[in-house]
């Protein structure tokens, strides 16, 4: 009986003895101690159960971050889509409408329009405008005397003083003393010859590629030998010196000092720039275009290459 354990629980119905023994002690010890292993896992799997919802709330509050960043970013990007649409559609509006004053400026150059895209369509017309205006700013273009009427024109007449039928080799403007003379082209003046005889008081003006032009019968110079003048600079006044009828401009363009007829020379401009082609014969205008079409295209190209350069600098 040294082995047995006895527990009495006295009450008002009297004692009662309870007897364990060895095998009963054991297991009680047994399912005690897998109590108290069950507590311990419990516990273990409610510290880690917590520490896992802590650690879950800070992901979730850092998800929660990482959304309303992502919001505001998508905020952001959709506002920027909306302002690249809009910029880009401005910017096709804006090609659109280089391609239609394209179009016009081809027309007026008389230019095929129909091939080839818009970079290269510009830059043929950059080229064909440019090497008009170079030709009408060099050549001879456009009449010297504002709103004048013509009172002879060029070739064979009667000679208005002497009588004697000879070669006109210009054009007569018929204005009063002291109307302004302006250059019809960029040069140098070459000559100033003050004169009561023949063509009177003298003016001729050195243009480029072989062009020149005169002024008789003037009254006063503007300008003096050697002077480099542009295209509507003034340079004299119209008079009546030298042997003459009456107050008038005598007006001569010549090329490698071969006298040519002026009409077609004060009738040319941007509109009418072919017509000097067919009108003006014994000039190789081919060959003129392609060298001023050169050189244009080269400078075109040094200054695309200069603002490329001037670009990358900046950056």
């Amino acid at each position: 009986m040294k082995d047995n354990i006895t527990v009495s629980v006295s009450s008002i119905h009297g004692t009662k003895h309870f007897s364990f023994g060895k095998k009963t002690r054991h297991t009680f010890k047994f399912i005690s101690g897998m109590i108290f292993i069950g507590i311990l896992l419990a516990a273990g799997i409610i510290y880690y159960l917590l520490n896992d919802a802590e650690f879950s709330k800070l992901k979730l509050r850092e998800l929660e971050n990482k959304s309303s960043s992502l919001s505001k970013e998508i905020t952001s990007l959709t506002a920027l889509k909306i302002s690249l649409e809009q910029d880009l559609s401005e910017r096709e509006e804006r090609m659109q409408l280089v391609s239609d004053r394209l179009g016009d400026l081809e027309s007026l150059l008389g230019m095929d329009n129909n091939d080839g895209k818009l970079e290269s369509r510009l830059d043929t017309a950059t080229i064909n405008s440019s090497i008009r205006v170079a030709m009408l700013t060099q050549i001879p273009s456009g009449p010297p005397v504002k709103n004048a009427r013509t009172s002879s024109g060029y070739g064979k007449r009667i000679h208005p003083v002497t009588g004697v039928m000879k070669y006109h080799r210009g054009q007569d403007f018929a204005v009063n003393t002291g109307t302004p003379i302006y250059a019809p082209a960029d040069g140098a003046i070459e000559a100033i010859r003050p004169s009561n005889k023949g063509s009177g008081n003298f003016l001729r003006i050195l243009h480029s590629y072989g062009f020149s032009s005169s002024y008789s019968h003037l009254s006063k110079f503007a300008v003096k030998k050697g002077d480099f003048i542009k295209k509507g600079d003034l340079i004299a006044y119209s008079g009546n010196s030298g042997l003459t009828s009456g107050p008038h401009l005598h007006y001569e363009v010549r090329f490698i000092g071969r006298p040519l007829n002026p009409k077609p020379f004060l009738d040319w401009n941007v509109d009418k720039f072919d017509t000097i082609f067919k009108n003006v014969r014994g000039i190789r205008w081919e060959s003129l275009v392609d060298k001023i079409e050169l050189r244009v295209s080269h400078q075109l190209q040094l200054s695309s290459q200069k603002a490329a350069q001037l670009t990358d600098t900046s950056k």
